[in-house]
């Protein structure tokens, strides 16, 4: 399981002073790419060179508790299943021990031509694939 945090700034939150929906959207976002990151995939080489890019394909969101101005968030990853071309994880955000919010994302790895591709051996072993 991968964690990333992250503070709320205000910019996050709409008038009634809760994060806007669509940014947990972005924060579970930004913490794909450091799970990625992590894992020692290089998103920017990897489109240079082979012309592959990850696309969400499908998310599915349950927001449980508002999350407010300077909380201290946790998003926390976990890959549930990778396939040839899709990716599918679990995403939730955290403030302590509260979950706020719950996402299962489906990724697909596209190819130059903007098609699904299968992903190559060493990128799917660096994902977690055998």
């Amino acid at each position: 399981m991968h964690e990333y945090t992250l503070r709320v700034y205000y910019e996050d939150t709409d008038l009634a002073g809760i994060v806007y929906y669509a940014n947990y959207l972005k924060f579970i976002e930004r913490a794909r790419t450091e799970w990625v990151r992590g894992l020692g995939v290089d998103q920017a080489a990897l489109r240079r060179e082979a012309g592959i890019v990850f696309a969400v394909r499908r998310v599915e969101a349950d927001y449980l508790r508002p999350a407010v101005f300077d909380d201290a968030l946790t998003v926390r990853t976990a890959l549930v299943e990778l396939g040839g071309a899709r990716i599918v994880l679990d995403q939730d955000i955290w403030r302590g021990d509260e979950r706020l919010f719950a996402a299962r994302v489906v990724l697909v790895c596209l190819g130059a031509a903007g098609g699904a591709v299968r992903m190559p051996a060493g990128l799917r072993a660096q994902l977690g694939g055998s």
